[in-house]
C-alpha cells in the first residue's frame, strides 16, 4: 500500500476535524493565549478626538498670512484641554496627546517655533517655517474607526490584540473553551525523567516535548504517564483517557512490533483515519477517531515524534480550538535558501531535516544541515531555527542549490 502524502494527510484530518463550539466570557486579563469566539467590531473612534502629535502650538494656518506672530492664549495638556475661545492671531500651546481646539487646523512642533514674552506679558511665537494643513493632528478615527471590524472570530488573543481591546473599552471577550487533551507513551523500555535509569531503559523525552508544546497551545493536559506493553491495560487506559478529554495523544506503539498494540486497541474502540504517512522523520504517524475523542499517535523515536507534532498535529489542535483557517495556513512559513551544503535524500518520502538559515554576506537566505539527520537523535534541534523541507521525489541536494526552508514558530524559536 503506497504511503500518504504528507500535504493530503493534513487536509484530510482538517476537513474532518470540527471546529470548536463552546464559549465562556472571560475578562482581558484572563483571556490572554486563548481563541477568540465572535467578531469584535469597534464601538468607538479611536482617536475619538483630534489630538496633537506633538509638543509644539496649535492654530488656524490661515492666521499665518495675517500676523507676523501668534500669541499664546492658554495651554492643552493630555486629558486637560484648553477651554477658552481662540481669537484671530492667537495659538494654543499644546502637549502630545492633548485635544486639538476645533478651530485649530496644524499644529507646529516647538522645536520649529520662537518665542518672545511682550512687555504685556503675552508670548508671542513665530514659526521658521511654513508648515502644511492638518500637520501633526492625529484625526478622529485614524487609527480605528467606529464600526471596524477589529478582531475577527477565531483570532488568538495576545499581547498584540488584547491592548487594542483594551483601547476600545472592551472589557470581556467570548472564547472557545480550552481543549482538553491526554497524553501518554507506551513501552516498557520507557523511564519517566527524574527516575533512575535502569539498564536497558530510555528516558521518556517524547510526552516531555509534547506537554512543552501543548503548554504553550495553551491546552489543558491530563497526563496519563507511560503504559506498560499489555494490551488490557492499553484498552483500559484509552477508554478512560477518552472519557475526560477531546484528543489523545500517544507516543510509540504505532509502528509493526509484536508489542505495538495501539492499532488493535483503536480499531476496538474506534476508527483509524490513516496509519502511515510519506514523510521522513514520522512515517508511522495515526491519525483517528475513538468514540469521545480524536486521536494522533506519533512515532516513538523523539525527532519524528516532534517533526509529527509539528508539522500534522499542530493544525489538527488548532482547528479543533477553534482558530480561524487563514491562521492555520500561517502556522509555517515557507522560504527559500541556498544550500551551502550537499543533502542526502533518497526519493520517495518528504523530508525534514533539521537546518539552520541566515542572510549572508551577498545577502541571500542560506541555510546548512545541523547535527546528524537521524530519526533517534534530538541534540540537533537545539542548534536549529528551521527545517528544510525536501520534495517527496526529489534526490540528493548539491551545495548552492535551492531548497525550500521552514523557520520555526513558537512551539520550537
Amino acid at each position: 500500500m503506497s504511503l500518504r502524502p504528507v500535504s493530503e494527510a493534513l487536509q484530510e484530518m482538517l476537513n474532518r476535524l470540527p471546529s470548536a463550539k463552546t464559549t465562556e466570557t472571560l475578562t482581558l486579563a484572563e483571556g490572554a493565549n486563548r481563541i477568540l469566539a465572535e467578531d469584535i467590531y469597534s464601538p468607538i473612534n479611536v482617536p475619538s478626538f483630534n489630538n496633537s502629535a506633538m509638543d509644539g502650538y496649535a492654530f488656524r494656518l490661515a492666521d499665518l498670512t495675517n500676523f507676523d506672530g501668534l500669541t499664546v492664549a492658554g495651554k492643552a495638556f493630555a486629558g486637560n484641554p484648553f477651554s477658552g475661545e481662540l481669537k484671530a492671531g492667537e495659538c494654543v500651546r499644546i502637549m502630545t496627546g492633548a485635544m486639538v481646539p476645533a478651530e485649530c487646523d496644524v499644529v507646529v512642533m516647538q522645536e520649529e517655533a520662537e518665542t518672545q514674552t511682550l512687555t504685556s506679558g503675552q508670548v508671542l511665537v513665530k514659526f521658521c517655517k511654513l508648515p502644511k494643513l492638518g500637520q501633526n493632528i492625529r484625526r478622529v478615527g485614524e487609527d480605528v474607526k467606529q464600526g471596524d471590524l477589529v478582531l475577527a472570530k477565531g483570532s488568538v488573543l495576545n499581547v498584540a490584540s488584547l491592548p487594542l481591546l483594551a483601547s476600545l473599552g472592551i472589557a470581556q471577550v467570548s472564547v472557545f473553551t480550552r481543549l482538553k487533551v491526554a497524553i501518554l507513551s507506551t513501552g516498557d523500555e520507557l523511564t519517566s525523567v527524574g527516575h533512575p535509569l535502569e539498564q536497558g531503559k530510555i528516558y521518556d523525552t517524547n510526552r516531555f516535548a509534547v506537554r512543552l508544546m501543548l503548554e504553550k497551545l495553551n491546552c489543558e493536559i491530563l497526563d496519563f504517564g507511560i503504559l506498560p506493553d499489555d494490551p488490557v491495560i492499553f484498552e483500559q487506559t484509552f477508554n478512560q483517557a477518552q472519557q475526560q478529554a477531546d484528543v489523545l495523544i500517544t507516543s510509540g506503539g504505532v509502528s509493526v512490533g509484536e508489542a505495538d498494540f495501539t492499532k488493535d486497541v483503536l480499531e476496538k474502540l474506534g476508527e483509524i483515519g490513516f496509519w502511515k504517512i510519506a514523510m521522513k522523520p514520522g512515517k508511522p504517524f495515526a491519525f483517528g477517531k475513538l468514540q469521545h475523542a480524536w486521536f494522533f499517535g506519533l512515532p516513538g523515536n523523539p525527532v519524528s515524534a516532534l517533526v509529527t507534532f509539528y508539522q500534522l498535529v499542530q493544525p489538527a489542535l488548532a482547528k479543533l480550538a477553534g482558530v480561524n483557517a487563514q491562521r492555520i495556513a500561517n502556522l509555517t512559513q515557507n522560504l527559500t535558501a541556498m544550500s551551502e551544503m550537499p543533502l542526502k535524500k533518497a526519493a520517495g518520502r518528504q523530508d525534514y531535516q533539521r537546518g539552520f538559515y541566515y542572510v549572508n554576506e551577498q545577502g541571500e537566505i542560506a541555510v546548512r544541515p545541523v547535527g546528524t539527520q537521524g530519526s533517534h537523535l534530538f541534540s540537533a534541534f537545539y542548534e536549529s531555527n528551521c527545517f528544510i523541507v525536501l520534495e517527496t521525489e526529489r534526490g540528493n541536494v548539491n551545495a548552492g542549490e535551492t531548497v525550500t526552508i521552514q523557520p520555526f514558530n513558537h512551539l520550537l524559536s
